[in-house]
């Protein structure tokens, strides 16, 4: 029952990322002019600066996601420490509600 929210979530994230490098490839400098004045010595270079920016965002967005799922991990633990406190006062042997009662002296 875990695996789904987790599959969903990789989706949204992939669907993220593919929209993020739609987003890089229309920051390049592609226009006509550009490519008339520079049409031999840029290419190349226009292409690894391109390259530089997608893997500059995937790492990014490997962290962002990275700190998500940390950040997660600590609610998650911070829950689950709750929950137990809550388990432990409940089942505690409380000797003045016995008192109260009449159960005990």
């Amino acid at each position: 029952m875990s695996r789904i929210p987790n599959l969903r979530s990789l989706q949204s994230l992939f669907l993220f990322c593919l929209i993020s490098l739609q987003f890089i490839s229309g920051f390049a400098n592609d226009s006509p002019s550009a490519k008339d004045e520079n049409n031999a010595g840029s290419h190349g270079a226009s292409g690894s600066s391109v390259g530089i920016k997608i893997v500059i965002v995937c790492l990014g967005l490997v962290a962002v996601f990275a700190f998500a799922v940390f950040l997660f991990k600590i609610w998650q633990k911070k829950k689950r420490e709750e929950q137990h406190a809550r388990l432990l006062k409940l089942f505690e042997d409380d000797d003045e509600l016995e008192v109260e009662l009449g159960i005990r002296d």
